[in-house]
């Protein structure tokens, strides 16, 4: 009897040590590559921002006459959308430096379960010390993107 009480707790001493070195060694779940994708392309936006490069700062949205942009007032289309940031930031010091915080990355799977658009909401600082047209140097954002043939693109911008 005092063998078997000895193995028994001999195997569960191993039990033990399995058990916690493989709760130890447990990566932490990844980002799905979608939202990884957005986020880098969130970070290439706030980067191209803080070079005072609109053009590269608008690669981020779908080039098409249905992109809108919600904000004082409503934009729709790519062209009027990046107008608007050309009349409102004309030198580097009315675009200062850029930063994103708070991002939330909502993916939205369809009945399917292929994930064709998400919804990215959080906060903006702009850090500046000049001011065009635009006057707001913090607010809030939601930003619609979808997946297509170019990549994840913001079809829909509401920021206050």
């Amino acid at each position: 009897m005092k063998r078997v009480l000895s193995f028994l707790f001999l195997l569960l001493a191993a039990l033990s040590v399995n058990l916690f070195s493989a709760r130890a060694e447990t990566p932490k779940p990844q980002a799905p590559a979608d939202e990884t994708e957005i986020r880098a392309a969130i970070k290439a936006q706030s980067e191209a921002w803080n070079r005072a490069d609109i053009q590269t700062f608008m690669q981020a949205y779908e080039d098409s006459p249905d992109t809108t942009f919600i904000g004082l007032t409503l934009r729709k289309g790519f062209q009027p959308i990046r107008e608007r940031y050309m009349l409102n930031y004309t030198t580097p010091e009315q675009m200062g430096k850029l930063s994103f915080d708070d991002l939330d990355v909502r993916l939205l799977p369809n009945s399917c379960g292929k994930t064709e658009y998400a919804v990215v909401t959080g906060k903006f600082h702009l850090a500046r010390t000049a001011h065009g047209e635009a006057k707001k140097d913090d607010g809030i954002f939601s930003l619609v993107w979808r997946k297509g043939p170019h990549g994840w693109k913001i079809i829909m911008d509401h920021t206050s």
